[in-house]
């Protein structure tokens, strides 16, 4: 497995901002073993405010406070189902809106750690509306958000009648914890091979070019989706109808790929209160797969980029190999 350690960092002029090239590798699955980087990856995952840490503060916040009852959901009724997809508006408003309102509207922190310099396109045809920020909104309320919540209502009423395998902390704590660090694991492979199903020619132009749009992206192009596509992004979910699950797990899960795609979409490194980074946000590894499309089909997280051979890592020569790889596909 590659591994940039000790590589010199660089610069490309072709973006606004980046962090050092060439990007790094996780290494969760390096060999020989470096489990001194493994545990040091883990710590920045788990152990810092993070977009993952606050999501799943958030799936415990939720199902605490604002979960319908066992009982309410074991029928299929207007009222609950309803709160639950307003719920997730609201959540999904606060992440991709708040990002938004900071960084392209109030111009919170101008250029600093933008990777783009181009602002987000207005007039022109090429998105609904004209506009690209309404064209995200609405795909991603009307498209994404429906089929997120689709998945979470089937799963708590399949739960609450006893079709749906469940655990408790108390019952299994040990369970309870792994699965937590396995979600966003599993989250990241069942994405790749459906990201590149999407890339597939027949499927990028009839669903995923519609994603594809954002070139220049920003919090509200996260789940900015064709139907089709968030039908497949969120089936990821289905696991829990065979992997025994707390509803804090499903919920995680939920935010993991529901809010965590307005984070890494939001065109920044990082958000700047008073000059200082604050909270990490976009990654470059993703900004890499918009701008050059047929490459970083996972997440930065897991390298599954790098085992599967369509990792960029923003350097001349990955571009050049990017663009033939592109080349033969459409051939």
């Amino acid at each position: 497995m590659r591994d940039t350690a000790g590589a010199a960092p660089s610069k490309n002029r072709t973006w606004n901002h980046h962090p050092d090239l060439p990007i790094p590798v996780s290494p969760i699955f390096s060999w020989p073993p470096r489990p001194v980087a493994w545990l040091k990856w883990v710590a920045s995952y788990w152990l810092a405010i993070s977009s993952v840490t606050v999501e799943l503060a958030l799936a415990w916040a939720i199902y605490t406070w604002f979960q319908p009852s066992w009982e309410t959901m074991q029928s299929l009724a207007p009222g609950w189902i309803l709160q639950i997809w307003l719920r997730n508006l609201i959540l999904l408003s606060l992440v991709a809106g708040g990002l938004h309102l900071w960084l392209i509207t109030l111009r919170g922190q101008g250029q600093q750690l933008k990777f783009d310099a181009r602002g987000q396109t207005r007039d022109n045809g090429h998105f609904t509306f004209r506009n690209q920020v309404w064209d995200n909104m609405f795909w991603s309320i009307a498209s994404s958000l429906t089929f997120w919540t689709m998945y979470e209502i089937l799963y708590f009423w399949a739960a609450a009648n006893g079709y749906a395998p469940q655990i408790s902390f108390a019952g299994n704590p040990v369970w309870f914890v792994a699965w937590l660090v396995i979600i966003p694991i599993w989250s990241s492979f069942h994405f790749y091979w459906a990201h590149r199903l999407l890339h597939w020619p027949p499927m990028y132009k009839l669903t995923h070019a519609l994603h594809h749009r954002n070139i220049n992206i920003g919090p509200w192009a996260g789940i900015s989706m064709h139907p089709v596509e968030a039908f497949l992004y969120f089936s990821t979910l289905l696991i829990h109808f065979v992997v025994p699950s707390h509803p804090v797990h499903v919920l995680f899960h939920c935010y993991v790929n529901g809010l965590n795609p307005c984070v890494s979409h939001s065109g920044f490194e990082g958000v700047l209160v008073k000059d200082k980074n604050r909270f990490n946000a976009g990654d470059f590894f993703h900004q890499l797969h918009h701008r050059y499309f047929e490459c970083n089909y996972g997440t930065a997280e897991m390298p599954w980029d790098v085992i599967f051979g369509s990792f960029h890592d923003g350097s001349e020569d990955a571009t050049r190999a990017t663009r033939e790889r592109k080349k033969q596909m459409y051939t």
